[in-house]
């Protein structure tokens, strides 16, 4: 057994269900678990010193692309949208190995880490031919810096020659796609409480994917008890797409699919309109915002205050890296409430409520009761923040909603994950960050054919 005393907290900002905020308080962890908030102090195998720190429920990520990041900051694609840039895209990832993939994530998870992430769930959807197990190397990668990490088996089975954007290359038959999800999902895939790694099936869009094999994808994940995955109401082109193919709007289409439900969650969802914003909350359909991204690629602001008030499941996400250009919850949590303070004024979200939705919000898109707040029998996930420093000067009588309104820049000073500390005085202590950034670079180098 091993345990660890968060020692007089400034702040321990618990994000439970009474908003409780503990001051000049202590937290005791017992191996994986949270045991203790509290005023008294315990004897344990490692104490930080707390007492100039808030400390925060852990960051819950609900949509990435970690093999992006090999593909950032392009200048070719920088003014794009989203179909031209995804088809100029799929020519860099139709390149993927599990070299690249590992990489890519080591990178990408680091970063969240760093920023106060202890859980990410990534959506990779490009499969080469030959290009290996990706979804072992992402796994890998996660146990490697310590992060508690979904997977999502992605597909795609529509290819340019069948109206759809990706080349032939990285697209699979139905057959196939379900032979490996079903393999994955037996590996990897654990239910148990405080569960490192699981695994949901997420085909990649209406407009990559056929009609059988999100029809399929949904018997399959019911069938396996995982949850599903896919993007959904992100442009305006899209809802055109399923317009001219299927006469629906995209909801109602996959609606007939029989994708929506408490177990699914839509990457984007921006172009909803009333009837199926209250339709998302009657079904307990959730979304994974991504503010950058959406701002990026020029996509539209999601109706966020209306899903709040319609009780719409709602999290937060960074999307991939190469349409966000990061992997920074913390920076995504204060654009996200500058981005609706601009569109909805006094309807806007605060700074505690955008917290909210990267954690208790995010968890439970994942289908997880164990993370997600601080309390005693939850998951020992959080991260600590130095408050006293120059750019938090005055800014610290609100901790609550100071990531939103305020922001934090850099690392944070400790990330803790399942019990373990994996960010120490903002450094990664599970990988040679300089060892792993030149090896990381030297890959996209060959990977790009650039110098």
């Amino acid at each position: 057994m091993s345990t660890l005393l968060i020692k007089n907290a400034r702040y321990i900002v618990s994000c439970d269900s009474r908003d409780t905020l503990y001051e000049r308080c202590s937290l005791f962890i017992r191996d994986n678990v949270i045991e203790y908030i509290g005023p008294a102090e315990r004897q344990a195998d490692q104490v930080i010193d707390a007492s100039r720190m808030a400390v925060y429920p852990g960051l819950v990520n609900t949509h990435h692309h970690l093999y992006q990041i090999f593909s950032r900051n392009l200048p070719e694609v920088q003014r794009m949208e989203l179909f031209p840039w995804l088809v100029t895209l799929y020519d860099v990832w139709k390149n993927l190995d599990e070299e690249i993939v590992s990489l890519a994530a080591l990178t990408g998870l680091g970063e969240l880490l760093k920023t106060g992430c202890t859980t990410c769930f990534d959506h990779h959807y490009v499969f080469p031919q030959g290009a290996g197990d990706l979804i072992a190397a992402q796994f890998r990668a996660a146990g490697q810096v310590g992060i508690r990490f979904h997977a999502s088996r992605g597909s795609m089975d529509l290819s340019r020659k069948d109206g759809g954007l990706p080349p032939d290359s990285v697209v699979q038959t139905i057959d196939a796609i379900m032979e490996d999800s079903e393999r994955l999902v037996r590996v990897w895939h654990d239910e148990s409480r405080f569960s490192m790694r699981r695994v949901a099936l997420a085909p990649c869009s209406p407009f990559s994917v056929s009609g059988d094999l999100l029809r399929e994808s949904a018997k399959l994940a019911r069938s396996l008890g995982v949850r599903l995955h896919t993007h959904l109401a992100e442009t305006r082109d899209e809802e055109e797409f399923t317009l001219d193919k299927f006469g629906l709007r995209p909801l109602a289409y996959m609606e007939s699919l029989g994708w929506t439900g408490p177990d699914v969650w839509y990457a984007h969802g921006i172009h909803f309109n009333d009837g199926e914003l209250r339709r998302l909350a009657e079904t307990g359909t959730g979304v994974a915002h991504c503010p950058i991204s959406n701002m990026k690629l020029s996509s539209g602001v999601c109706r966020v205050p209306d899903m709040l008030d319609l009780e719409v499941p709602l999290g937060l996400a960074v999307d991939g890296s190469a349409s966000n250009d990061g992997s920074n919850l913390l920076e995504e949590l204060r654009v996200c409430y500058l981005l609706h303070r601009l569109q909805n004024s006094k309807t806007a979200p605060t700074g505690y409520d955008i917290l909210k939705l990267a954690t208790r919000g995010s968890a439970r898109l994942l289908g997880r009761s164990d993370i997600g707040f601080l309390a005693a029998g939850m998951a020992a996930d959080c991260f600590l923040i130095d408050l006293e420093r120059l750019p938090l000067v005055g800014a610290q009588f609100d901790p609550q909603s100071l990531l939103g309104t305020v922001g934090f820049k850099g690392p944070v000073d400790y990330t803790i994950v399942n019990g373990r500390a994996v960010v120490q005085n903002g450094e990664l202590v599970t990988i040679d960050e300089a060892g792993t950034a030149a090896k990381a670079n030297e890959t996209v180098r060959r990977y790009l054919g650039r110098t």
